[in-house]
């Protein structure tokens, strides 16, 4: 009993927990949704909230935009209003402006119109007037022909010779008179220029050689200098390039050669054997190099120094290894290195006394015989020779015409090369400065009086002060006055373009009449 009684209870045990886990499977997803519909509800809600909240601020900005774009829109306007304002007062000021000049331009054209009235009439007039005076003058030439016999043409050419004879002599004298002065003002101002140039400048100068006498201690030297069978002085011309002549004269032997670099290598060499003692092939070659080392460091050096002392920048090495070369190099007596320093200073004080480039002048004037440093080498003359190293190396424009235009062979177109021919004629004719063979002094001088003597009209003529001067002797019946004056033009003009002289020739033309009676 207690056994049954025991499977009851569990089975209603079992019942009553069957029926309880079917009801909560059905109940809990009930109490879930209902859950769930709630939470939904109040989502629902709150968002409805916001939402309206979101509206009434959207609204609020809006109407706020609204009254700023409001604002900036009517602002906009008015300044629009401002600026259609000003515009429609310039234009109406125009427009009066437009209409004044409108008004000023109608009374000229009135007055004008009344001036072209007034100016036509009085042409009109004129030309009446101008008809009778041509007949009334008319009626004069005819009574003239009548009187003078002479037709028009003929009186015309009577009038142009008188007039043509009076105006050549008034002509003559003008120019004569214009020369005059403007001779006295350049020559006063050249003088001072020239005078204050020399004064503050001097330079030696030394004779003009192509052989070089070297001092021997004995004649024995002498045999030593030709060595065995003239070996060697063979050995010496060959490596020096130059002609030693071995004569008479005691204890001395002379080098011969155009060119005098190798002149002074030789002399160099040929003095250092001779201290040495050691006279042999091997030791003239040693030497001879060395000599040659020597004179090109003398070359550069002398290069430099030129361009140092004349305070000129800028100069091509190699170019001034050419201005140093003419420390060797002679020109009717005179050394070209001196003359060419002499001529850069003395162009770079009349450059500066006329308010020039005072370098540029310097410049020019030591180079204007660059071609002498080069013309025993190159073919051509030294003036050309000159150019073409000044073009070479980039020396500017007026060094170049300098170069080509300072012995007349291009015309010289600038200032500097005036100063630099003016320079080299007082380097070049200052009195000792250089040597002239009689031949050619005698020839220049001849030359110079038949030149004169080939005017019809010149009875005589005399070159005085070593060519410097010349004077010309007319007969007074041939040549008048101003005929004498316009002579001494042309022999001037004929002696520049065909002659070849140093310094300048002073031109004199005399005309006089001498009345000689015998008292008895």
């Amino acid at each position: 009993m207690d056994l049954s009684l025991a499977i009851t209870l569990i089975v209603v045990a079992a019942v009553a927990g069957i029926a309880l886990g079917v009801g909560i499977f059905f109940l809990v997803p009930y109490f879930r949704e209902k859950v769930s519909n709630k939470k939904s509800l109040k989502i629902i809600h709150d968002a409805e909230v916001k939402a309206d909240r979101i509206v009434k601020n959207a609204q609020i900005d809006g109407k706020q935009s609204v009254a700023e774009l409001k604002l900036e829109a009517e602002k906009e306007i008015k300044e629009k209003r401002n600026e259609l304002a000003q515009t429609e007062n310039r234009l109406l000021q125009r427009e009066q402006n437009i209409d004044r000049r409108d008004s000023i331009l109608t009374n000229k054209e009135t007055l004008i119109d009344q001036k072209n009235d007034s100016l036509t009439r009085q042409i009109n007039e004129n030309a009446k007037k101008e008809k009778i005076l041509q007949e009334k003058i008319d009626g004069i030439i005819n009574e003239l022909e009548k009187v003078s016999n002479m037709s028009i043409q003929e009186a015309r050419d009577e009038i142009f010779r008188r007039v043509e004879s009076k105006m050549a002599q008034e002509i003559s004298v003008y120019i004569k008179n214009k020369e005059d002065e403007a001779n006295e003002k350049c020559d006063a101002k050249a003088v001072e220029i020239l005078s204050l140039a020399m004064s503050r400048f001097a330079q030696e100068s030394t004779n003009e050689r192509t052989v070089y006498a070297v001092a021997l201690p004995n004649d024995e030297m002498k045999g030593r200098i030709i060595g065995r069978e003239g070996r060697n002085i063979r050995s010496l011309e060959q490596l020096l390039g130059v002609d030693l002549i071995i004569d008479d004269t005691p204890e001395v032997i002379t080098i011969s050669c155009f060119n005098p670099i190798r002149r002074e290598i030789a002399r160099l060499t040929l003095e250092a054997l001779i201290k040495d003692g050691r006279i042999q092939p091997g030791r003239i070659e040693e030497l001879s190099n060395k000599a040659k080392k020597e004179v090109e460091e003398q070359i550069k050096k002398a290069g430099e120094e030129a361009a140092f002392r004349l305070g000129l920048p800028r100069i091509n090495k190699e170019l001034l290894n050419y201005v140093g070369r003419l420390k060797y190099r002679t020109s009717y007596g005179q050394n070209a290195y001196d003359h060419s320093l002499e001529v850069a200073y003395l162009s770079g004080i009349m450059a500066a006394e006329l308010g020039l480039d005072q370098n540029l002048a310097k410049r020019a004037g030591l180079l204007h015989d660059i071609g002498k440093a080069a013309d025993f080498e190159v073919d051509g003359s030294h003036v050309e020779i000159g150019a073409r190293l000044a073009r070479k190396y980039g020396e500017p424009d007026v060094v170049i015409n300098a170069i080509e235009s300072h012995h007349g062979d291009v015309p010289a177109n600038c200032v500097i090369s005036h100063i630099v021919q003016a320079a080299d004629t007082l380097s070049a004719a200052r009195p000792g400065a250089r040597s002239e063979t009689l031949e050619s002094y005698v020839k220049r001088i001849e030359q110079l009086e038949e030149l004169c003597k080939s005017y019809d009209g010149v009875y005589q003529s005399y070159a005085m002060q070593s060519g410097r001067e010349i004077r010309v002797m007319v007969i007074p019946d041939k040549i008048d006055d101003l005929g004498a004056f316009n002579l001494a033009r042309s022999i001037k003009d004929r002696i520049e373009n065909e002659m070849t002289y140093p310094g300048q020739i002073k031109v004199s033309v005399i005309r006089e009449y001498r009345a000689i009676e015998t008292a008895k």
